[in-house]
Formats: structure tokens, sequence, C-alpha cells
């Protein structure tokens, strides 16, 4: 029977332990509320086993279904379900809260019972977003995960934390006004608010291509693509590095995930027909931000940019299947490439979720995030160096790293698409080691810029487990990728039957 109603366990579960500890207030108070942090996603993570456990891996439909009347008179349910892209992302979400709650622990003095609240509410929401199969409760998450990080932002985050902070909450909130009215006209031709209604409603061109830019605009911001990505770098700059965490490890993949469950079902068409300018745009992402990057003077700018380019090959993997099945009639290579893109989102939640933190523990002693302060970071700290040097090659894409896995699907499957393709999108591979090689030699082993780098200290016991597990992940996807393919196999190959069959009336 407990069964039944696990997804809703793990919402509300971090949900009702954020409001819990918002009764402490006081320093000593403090210390129990972060006891209560980490009981709660401590217990999310074993509820998260669960839900793997029980999962049963050869079904592509939704499973662990739970449907009650949320609004009546409007027809809209507190629907929830999952299949094999959503499984994925829940266990990351939980994994990631872990790791900022730990990271808490000792990174952040001020307001630490409303910072430890504010994460555990938006773990509980963006589990809501990777569960809901109503498109209304889905939108409500949507939205309402941007509040907690907002507020992350504006009150833990650096110096300009209130112009990034605003920036981020106007474009992501803008970018879902269009997705709402797509969501409406939906319900108007499927007479349900249900999302796996949608899948059967069938629409002319013009309809599709609107609701295809709908969804177009708020899933690329999200993401973010180019040229809707000058949010990013800001926010990421400005949050504490809890935020900069959940941002680059979690909320970015909504984007891609809004993708793979509304519109290639929903609109097949008219991601056939604007395809290429998808493709297009995925290239842009990964050669141009790339040269952008190698010229960043901020760390967490440098990361920032990564990402942006890392996500573009998330989406290069999804819009190739058109392109792969018209040249070249292989099934199993459009297979491959959104399961490759499916990857690339997983590997890229553990190293980015590793760079943040790592360049968190640097500013939480030297209060800088410019490369030119630092050098020979590794005389000091060599243990930190050693786990950031691992991260820094799953960044790269490094075989034998998770980072390798996904790349390589993705760019292997898109030869299938178009050998041009899949020459400019390996252009990454050498961007990504200029880079983060040139970053991880001045800032370890340059010249030392200031006599404070001798008084720095090498990383604490809680520290040690973060990057631990991270190292495990990312190690353990790259070594053994088929416990992630085997997840996700059913459901994408049920996907790619949906995204391939036309729905012009």
């Amino acid at each position: 029977m407990f069964l039944h109603s696990i997804l809703s366990t793990l919402i509300f579960l971090p949900i009702s332990g954020g409001v819990a500890i918002l009764a402490f207030s006081n320093e000593h108070q403090g210390r129990r509320a972060k006891l209560i942090a980490l009981i709660s996603s401590l217990l999310s993570i074993s509820l998260c086993f669960l839900l793997y456990y029980r999962f049963d891996l050869t079904l592509p439909t939704m499973q662990f279904q739970e449907s009650s009347v949320w609004i009546q008179p409007l027809n809209i349910y507190y629907f929830l379900g999952i299949d094999g892209i959503s499984l994925p992302m829940i266990l990351l979400t939980c994994f990631i809260t872990l790791l900022v709650v730990l990271d808490a622990w000792h990174t952040i003095h001020e307001k630490i019972t409303q910072y430890l609240a504010a994460f555990l509410i938006m773990q509980g929401i963006i589990v809501g977003v990777f569960s809901a199969l109503d498109s209304i409760l889905f939108y409500v998450f949507w939205e309402a995960m941007l509040i907690p990080m907002y507020l992350a932002i504006g009150i833990w985050g650096s110096q300009n934390r209130f112009y990034a902070s605003i920036k981020f909450f106007i474009y992501t909130f803008f970018g879902s006004a269009l997705m709402l009215v797509a969501l409406l006209y939906l319900r108007y031709k499927a007479n349900s608010f249900s999302i796996l209604d949608f899948y059967s409603v069938q629409l002319n061109m013009l309809p599709q291509t609107l609701i295809f830019f709908a969804f177009l605009l708020a899933f690329a911001i999200k993401i973010p693509m180019f040229p809707v990505h000058t949010w990013l770098p800001d926010a990421h700059t400005e949050a504490p590095a809890g935020g900069s965490v959940i941002l680059a490890a979690i909320m970015l993949k909504i984007g891609a995930y809004g993708f793979l469950r509304f519109s290639f079902p929903i609109v097949p068409d008219a991601c056939k027909h604007f395809d290429l300018l998808l493709i297009i745009l995925s290239l842009f992402a990964i050669i141009y931000i790339g040269f952008i990057a190698i010229i960043q003077k901020d760390m967490k700018r440098l990361i920032a940019y990564s990402s942006i380019a890392h996500m573009g090959f998330v989406t290069l993997g999804c819009f190739s299947i058109y392109r792969i099945v018209e040249h070249s009639k292989n099934i199993s290579a459009a297979l491959m490439s959104i399961e490759g893109a499916m990857v690339q989102m997983v590997s890229h939640g553990f190293s980015s979720a590793a760079l943040f933190l790592g360049v968190g523990i640097l500013y939480h002693q030297l209060h800088t995030r410019l490369i030119k302060d630092y050098g020979g970071v590794a005389n000091t700290m060599p243990v930190f160096a050693a786990f950031f040097m691992l991260f820094m090659m799953a960044n790269v894409g490094l075989p034998g790293t998770s980072g390798f896995v996904g790349e390589f699907m993705v760019i292997l499957s898109s030869f299938q698409a178009n050998p041009w393709i899949a020459f400019l999108a390996t252009s990454t591979v050498v961007l990504s080691a200029a880079y983060s090689l040139w970053m991880y030699k001045r800032v370890f082993y340059g010249k030392v810029a200031n006599t404070t780098i001798s008084h720095l200290k090498d990383i604490k016991m809680i520290d040690m487990a973060n990057f631990s597990l991270l190292t495990l992940m990312i190690l353990g996807l790259g070594l053994y990728p088929d416990s992630l393919l085997k997840i996700l196999h059913p459901t994408i190959e049920h996907l790619l039957t949906l995204s391939l069959q036309s729905k012009l009336i």
C-alpha cells in the first residue's frame, strides 16, 4: 500500500522537513535544523533505493501512478507517475540535494535554517516536476521551483546577487507564460489536462508549430540554449555554492526533460520540421560558447559557460533523430542518440556539482573566484587537487569517466545524420580540454599569486565524503553505463516510436 503513495512521499517529505526546520532560528537550534535536514535527505535517498528496486525495467509505461481529484470544476487532477526518463532525474535530484545539505554544514553561517529549508523545499518541488502527469500540476511545480532558487541567490549570493536573482526569475518566468497557453489549447483539444492524453491529439501543422515554439521558449531558457543563455552565467556567479550545484546539476536538465516529455510526443511533425534549427543552435552552444569559456577570468563563470556547451550535446542528441532516420533508416542509431543525451544529462549533473562544490571550497577560504588570484593550490591542498583533477577530466570527457559515455554516444549516432554535424560536435573535446586544463593549471600549479595560498587548508571529512560519493558516481557510470541504459531503454524506445509518428490530421 505504501508504494502507491511513494511519489507523494518523495515530494512532501523534504517539503515538510523544510517547513519544520524553519521553526529553528538561533545558532544552537540551527545545529538541530542541520540534523533534521540530513535525516530528511537520507530518508529521501532510502525511498529512492526502494523506488529503483521496485521499478519494472521492462515496462515503457508509467509506474507508481497516483491519481485523485484536485480541482473538480476544472477537471484538474493530482496525477503522478514515473517512467524510465523521470526515474533517473528523481534519483539525481535526491542525491545532489544530499550533497548540498552536507556542504552547508560548514560553509553557510548566516540564516542556516532558512538556507536548508529553501533547498529541501526545492527538492520536493523538483521531484514533483519529474513525476507530474497532469499538465497544470506540472506547471504549478515548474513555476514554484523558481521561488526557493530566487531566494537562495538573492539572500546568500555574492555582491551582485539582487541583479542576478531578478534576471533569473524574469527570464524563466517569462519563458513559461506561452507554455501555459499551449497547455490550455491542448486541454481544449484533448478534453483533459492529462499529459498522456495529449499524446493522442492530432493537430495540423500550424497549431503544432505554435505549440512547438511555445514549448521551445520555455524549455530553451531553462536549459539554457543559445541565444537565451545570458541569465545563467550571472546566476551561477552570484549564487552560493549550493545554488550553483542545484542549477547546473538539476534545473538545467528540466528543460531537456520538457522536450522529451512534451515536444517530441505531442508535436512530432513540428519537431521534425524545425530539427535543423535546433541542431544549429546546439552546435553554436557547443562551439561558440566553448570559445567564450576559454576567455573567462572567473572560475564559476567558466564552469557556467561549460555547462551551456555540454547541454548543447543534450539537445543535439535529441533533435538529431529525424535526420538519422531520414538519411540512414537506422532506428538503433536514433535510439542511441536520445539515450546518449540522457546519459549526458546525468553525467553532467555529477561533474558540474563536483566542480561548483570545489570552487565553493576555494571561495570559502580566499573569498575570490578570479583565476589570477590563485596558483600553487596543489602544494597546500593535495587531496583536493587530486579530486578536482578527476572532476575536470570528467568535464573534458576522458574515457573511463561518465563524461565520455554520453558525448561518445551522441557523436557516434550523429554520424548517421551528417558527418559534418559529428565533426563540429567533436570540437567540444578540444575546447573543453583547453578551458578546463588551462584553469586547472593556473589555479593548482601556476605561479603563487599571494601568500595567503600557503595558509589554505585541505578538505574536511564532509567534503571528502561528498567528493568520494561523486567520484563513485562518475567512475561507476563511466565504467558501467549499462546501469543507467537499462532503465532508459524501454521508455526511450517507446518515446522514439511516438516521436516518429505523424500527428497531422
